[in-house]
């Protein structure tokens, strides 16, 4: 089942949740949601894209996170126990000058072919507990769900913070970009530090931190609230296109 984002009604695939978005919520879409009804429907010249891979997808991400749901509601934890992934103490490093696309101005939306890979997970919630708190993710990173109040400081992190309060970040706003700490390139590293520089705002910072995940699923994953991007090599326009299309838009308090 694919829950709308718009209403409260459920749809048993991702054509049918499409058609509903365009008939229903012509004019209430964002920029994501409009292409991928624009696509649906063929684009401009007519051609139909293949919609299998991605109801797939979306069946298999609704499998696990009823998984997930049922077993918050039983009050277990799956047999893994808490979920503490990551360091109460992580301190960023010290903030940069940024220049170049780093330092440029964000478009009020991203360039679709950049962002073509994006994924869309269904939303966790927004429960606030105490820092500390057995939180069972599952899935890592996370892009929604329970969460500490704490949140994490605009910059780029040597170690990782408490998941619990990395999502509570992407709930006022944030992208958080994921690296893996034996892959990233140092031009990467210079390019996240400038990032991460420059967009500190309360509701729309910029955080780098290792991914925590012993298997990660590619050297990059960009996150913003259920959304994810994996990058396979460091791309900075492709970071700010993501930014561009997310940063500062979280659900507690958007603020563009």
């Amino acid at each position: 089942m694919v829950d709308c984002e718009y209403c409260s009604e459920s749809f048993d695939g991702e054509d049918a949740y499409l058609t509903h978005l365009d008939d229903a919520h012509d004019g209430e879409l964002g920029a994501i949601d409009r292409r991928r009804v624009e696509a649906q429907a063929g684009g401009e010249d007519g051609t139909a894209l293949p919609v299998g891979p991605i109801v797939i997808g979306v069946v298999v991400v609704f499998a696990i996170g009823l998984t997930v749901y049922v077993t918050q509601l039983s009050g277990g934890d799956g047999g893994r126990g808490a979920d503490l992934v990551g360091t109460a103490g992580a301190q960023p490093l010290s903030a940069v000058e940024a220049s170049g696309i780093e330092a440029s101005p964000l478009d009020e939306a991203g360039d679709s072919d950049r962002l073509a890979g994006v994924e869309q997970f269904p939303d966790r919630g927004a429960n606030h507990v105490e820092e500390g708190s057995a939180i069972d993710y599952q899935r890592v990173p996370p892009l929604s769900g329970t969460h500490y109040t704490s949140t994490v400081d605009a910059g780029f992190y040597e170690a990782t913070p408490l998941l619990g309060s990395l999502v509570h970040t992407l709930e006022h706003g944030a992208v958080i970009v994921y690296y893996d700490p034996d892959e990233i390139s140092p031009e990467a590293r210079a390019s996240l530090r400038e990032l991460s520089s420059t967009h500190t705002g309360t509701w729309r910072s910029v955080v780098a931190v290792p991914n925590p995940s012993d298997d990660p699923r590619a050297p990059y994953v960009v996150t913003a609230w259920r959304h994810e991007l994996l990058l396979d090599s460091y791309d900075a326009e492709t970071a700010h296109a993501f930014l561009s299309e997310y940063l500062g838009r979280g659900p507690e308090n958007p603020v563009r």
